[in-house]
């Protein structure tokens, strides 16, 4: 199962910019941090969206819920019948690659389109090379789904970038080459 949802990725700090032995270190202990605001035991998604505003200090239950719709595409989060919990998957940069790739909806294609362009692309350009693989329902659901989808693109190319498996560069993105 592939999910939508996608939070923004969190701000880089400003204080670990210099120090490339941190580099990765912001954007998973975010995603650790979020994780770890998950029970461990099953509880209803207001009370887990309550925890991640409590402790991560999420602006709005909306924003909350993004987060534990994107912990469950990351393997980090899981519903159960009685409600939803943590996973033992640590979210190690391998794990949480490699589950955003395979089950964020749109990530596999725009790391496609990235890898295939032979310049830099921007989120515009990007969705216009996507437009194909918005579902038609979605398509139906908004009169500004171009908008939506372009926005929602170019926060799917902002997670490749926290995820260091894109860069952006003068121009736009271009693929990572790791």
């Amino acid at each position: 199962m592939r999910l939508k949802p996608l939070p923004a990725p969190p701000a880089p700090d400003a204080a670990d910019e210099d120090d490339e032995s941190a580099a990765d270190r912001p954007v998973f202990e975010a995603i650790a941090d979020a994780q770890s605001a998950v029970p461990l035991v099953p509880g209803s998604e207001n009370d887990c969206c309550a925890r991640l505003m409590r402790r991560e200090g999420h602006p709005s239950r909306d924003v909350a819920r993004e987060w534990l719709t994107f912990l469950r595409a990351l393997e980090l989060a899981v519903e159960t019948e009685t409600g939803f919990k943590r996973t033992d998957r640590e979210p190690t940069p391998e794990n949480v690659r490699s589950s955003f790739r395979e089950r964020v909806f749109g990530a596999s294609e725009a790391l496609d389109v990235l890898a295939d362009a032979a310049e830099p692309i921007d989120a515009a350009e990007a969705f216009d090379r996507l437009r194909a693989t918005v579902p038609g329902w979605e398509r139906e659901r908004r009169r500004t789904w171009v908008e939506h989808w372009t926005d929602r693109t170019e926060r799917v190319l902002d997670w490749l970038v926290a995820l260091d498996l894109a860069d952006r560069v003068e121009g736009g993105y271009v693929a990572a080459e790791n």
